[in-house]
């Protein structure tokens, strides 16, 4: 504990100099940071980025510089955005560090100083007003009618009053009443106090918060780990099998050079570049839509996420609520009036309103001062004019009111007093049983989730000089006043959808009890059971994971255990969103599988913790979120479904003339062209895809279940086997009806790019009928086929083109040989679809 100087000269510059460099500046310390060059590095070791540098090698091997260029843009890409998701995390510490930091007025050499907060030292006199950010914790000397707004570190919706330090000092503990401790990045609202600083940059309660956040790591994207270890399988087989395709043509047909260039294309036309691209380009476009949603996404891997999400951990401050006072009932006698029915009050509650707003400040910056004006203004109530504001107490330790005395011009006095229920009925001098209907009557408010102020009246003779207390004034009773901190409009609607869907609504706050019981009630979420701080920490991780099953309602919570209830729900295999605004919400925000800060009234650190931001500050945005989410994912495996599909016949046309020794159908100026078509099919037309009608009326995903499951690649498979059957079937019998070899590639080539647009109206939707896909809106899909059409057009009809491509002529019949093929594969596709659903009774979460 730092000791109260004796004079209020504060240190000296020589002395707060040497302790600025013996301690360290008011900032929150970096963790082993990794700069550009180390994460490019981390980055480019990725066997993704080595399979894509092949490629292009590969290319300019060949003398196709163009194609390489492209190959070696999309590594650029893949890099560039890996570096910028790695880099974001390094940002969260800086964020806390500037609102750890404000500018701060000091006593130093005898005189009052504005420096920089980050050179706020042990030891410093800080001199705090209305309107001041705290630079550090600090002991308070002096305090006058001093309230602060903790909410960032403690969840609560209501200002704490401060008193100055005594001998009986209490734990430096943020939260509580009549407590002489101000802590770093809190908000003095009223009043004005001097204090002593005792902790600085990561001694502080909010630098060890931020260093909490340190020992948090991100896990890696679960798509991201599962399509890495898929494309190391994939490109693993081509790579043996290319290789021995290079030995079996070699020895069978003695030309190396072209058993190389056979294996060139083979391995080309199984090399999976596009797992890449379509994770950059679903990541890139889920973002750009959700923020139509008015949602800022900050993290790609929340995205892939949002659909999986079991638990949503919800913060009552500012999120369930509006982070403002309103008052919701006024009492005088036994008659309580609700707040909405206030547009022509009776005298006697006009009068509790009016002497309400009298004890508070004229230009209010206190929520419940506020609420007092607010309520007035709506009910035609303005304070009497001419009233002077004389003088004031204010909330005291021995007695819990402001008492405010006006003048008017003829002299005459009015006192108004508002505060605790105790504090006013001791005031007014009520008997035992006067005060006893009094605390029934605020119990019974108290049980709806208000907080309960009391008011009351006083006159005195003009001209009569004021006393030294305000108990020396003759108080009359006005009655009860009820504050709530409103719920959003949008909460009770959002919390139904989200029950629909499958997805558990957990509140935890650090608000009372009885007002998280009622909040959480009126928003629709499960409020038999409500666990306390205190409850909480009096559990082992053993007891919390059994009760954290049952338990929706978490009340007086500290940022600790937040982080707490966030991990024992991923532990027992939730999938976890987390709402928040607070400082103190950031460790657990970043802990959760989907951090969600608020955009309006959530600090910088919020937002920097987080996975996606509500600009809006809207719950109902979650809502929506979470249905994109759900979107984005179901057409990221249709079209990882359409890549293992369509891979499985162009792989299987470049290996079968190895095979049974006929000629070679594909060069890799072909495979080439066919890329040019499945890329943007895969990414941009799947993307676009509308969402499923049944998309919020489903559970939500295993959280264990993988994107590549065994049905989903045995089905792919199976589409793309039998894609292979028919377009080889064709090339066979072209062969057989003794077809110029070039016309034969041009026929097989055209088959080949139809059974591509079948593999993709077959996987279009997972429930839609084949007519239904037909009718599925889908701009993107119709460009790339009217593109396709031209470029094919092109090729078969251009003889520069067909002569490049080593293309024969293709007649009517020939071409309506291929659209046949086509049609009657697409057929077969639905068909084995159906047989599929009828097999699963969920096809779309796990096929």
């Amino acid at each position: 504990m730092v000791a109260i100087p004796a004079d209020n000269g504060g240190l000296t510059t020589a002395e707060a100099t040497r302790r600025l460099k013996d301690e360290g500046p008011n900032a929150l310390p970096r963790r082993g940071s990794r700069g550009f060059l180390r994460i490019a590095l981390e980055v480019v070791r990725e066997p993704m980025f080595a399979l894509l540098l092949g490629a292009g090698a590969v290319y300019l091997v060949l003398g196709d510089r163009l194609e390489a260029i492209v190959l070696f843009a999309f590594a650029s890409v893949s890099v560039l955005i890996a570096i910028v998701q790695e880099s974001r995390s390094e940002h969260v510490l800086e964020a806390l560090r500037d609102v750890a930091s404000p500018r701060a007025l000091v006593i130093r050499d005898g005189t009052m100083q504005r420096i920089a907060g980050c050179d706020v030292v042990r030891g410093d006199t800080l001199i705090l007003g209305e309107g001041d950010r705290v630079p550090a914790d600090a002991l308070l000397t002096e305090a006058i009618d001093l309230i602060v707004d903790e909410s960032a570190l403690t969840g609560e919706s209501v200002p704490v009053r401060k008193r100055a330090a005594a001998d009986d000092m209490s734990a430096a503990v943020p939260g509580g009443e009549d407590r002489p401790h101000v802590f770093s990045g809190t908000l003095a609202v009223r009043g004005q106090g001097r204090a002593v600083v005792t902790a600085t940059g990561p001694r502080s309660e909010i630098g060890r918060i931020g260093e909490a956040l340190v020992g948090i790591e991100t896990v890696a994207p679960r798509l991201t780990v599962e399509t890495r270890r898929l494309v190391r399988t994939v490109a693993l087989v081509g790579l043996t099998v290319s290789v021995a395709a290079v030995v079996l043509y070699g020895l069978l047909r003695g030309s190396w050079l072209h058993a190389l260039l056979a294996g060139i294309a083979l391995e080309m036309s199984m090399l999976p570049e596009e797992f890449p691209l379509v994770l950059t380009v679903f990541m890139v476009m889920g973002a750009w839509r959700i923020s139509q949603a008015r949602v800022l996404t900050r993290r790609a891997s929340a995205i892939e996420t949002l659909g999986a999400a079991t638990v949503l951990c919800t913060d009552k401050t500012g999120t369930l609520t509006e982070n403002r006072m309103s008052i919701a009932a006024l009492t005088v006698a036994e008659e309580t009036l609700r707040a909405d029915a206030l547009a022509s009050p009776a005298p006697a509650f006009a009068e509790l309103l009016r002497f309400g707003v009298l004890a508070s400040a004229p230009d209010a910056i206190d929520p419940m001062e506020r609420a007092f004006h607010d309520l007035a203004g709506k009910a035609g109530l303005t304070r009497q004019t001419g009233l002077t504001l004389a003088h004031g107490w204010g909330i005291a330790p021995g007695l819990l009111a402001v008492t405010q005395v006006w003048t008017a011009p003829d002299g005459e006095i009015t006192v108004a007093v508002k505060g605790a229920v105790e504090a006013v009925a001791e005031l007014c001098r009520l008997d035992e049983s006067a005060r006893t209907e009094l605390r029934a009557a605020a119990d019974g408010m108290a049980g709806d989730g208000m907080r309960v102020l009391a008011v009351a009246q006083a006159t005195c003779e003009p001209n009569q000089p004021l006393p030294d207390t305000p108990r020396d004034f003759a108080f009359t009773l006005l009655g009860l006043v009820g504050l709530v901190d409103p719920l959003r409009a949008s909460v009770p609607d959002a919390v139904r959808d989200c029950r629909s869907a499958g997805i558990r609504v957990v509140m935890i706050t650090g608000d009372y009890p009885a007002t998280a019981q009622a909040i959480a009630r009126a928003a629709g979420i499960d409020a038999e059971h409500v666990m306390t701080g205190p409850e909480l920490e009096a559990l082992d991780d053993a007891q919390l994971a059994l009760r954290i099953g049952e338990v929706s309602v978490f009340a007086r919570i500290l940022p600790t255990q937040k982080l707490r209830i966030v991990e024992a729900l991923k532990a027992a295999g939730a999938v976890v969103a987390m709402t928040g605004d607070g400082i103190n919400d950031a460790p657990s925000l970043k802990a959760a599988d989907i951090g969600i800060a608020m955009g309006k009234r959530g600090t910088d650190v919020a937002r920097e913790a987080s996975s996606i931001v509500l600009l809006d500050d809207d719950f109902g945005s979650i809502v929506r979120t979470i249905r994109l989410g759900r979107r984005i994912y179901d057409n990221l495996r249709k079209a990882m479904a359409y890549i293992l599909a369509v891979h499985v016949p162009i792989g299987g046309l470049a290996l079968l003339p190895l095979m049974l020794g006929l000629p070679i159908i594909f060069t890799p100026l072909n495979i080439a062209f066919l890329e040019m078509v499945i890329d943007p099919v895969c990414s941009i037309v799947f993307e676009a895809e509308d969402e499923e009608d049944d998309v919020m009326r489903r559970p939500p995903r295993n959280p264990k279940a993988r994107l590549f499951s065994r049905g989903m690649i045995a089905s792919s498979l199976f589409q793309g086997a039998l894609a292979f059957a028919f377009v080889a079937v064709t090339y066979l019998i072209a062969l057989g009806r003794g077809m110029p070899e070039t016309e034969v590639r041009a026929l097989t080539f055209v088959t080949l790019v139809l059974a591509n647009f079948a593999l993709v109206f077959a996987n279009r939707a997972f429930g839609a009928s084949l007519l239904g896909a037909f009718r599925r809106h889908n701009t993107a899909l119709r460009g790339v086929m009217a593109v396709c059409a031209v470029m094919l057009g092109i090729v078969l009809f251009l003889p520069a083109a067909r002569d490049l491509f080593h293309f024969g002529p293709l007649h009517a019949d020939d071409l309506a040989v291929t659209a046949a093929v086509a049609l009657v594969l697409l057929v077969a596709l639905e068909q084995e679809k159906h047989l599929w659903k009828k097999r699963r009774r969920h096809p779309h979460p796990s096929r």
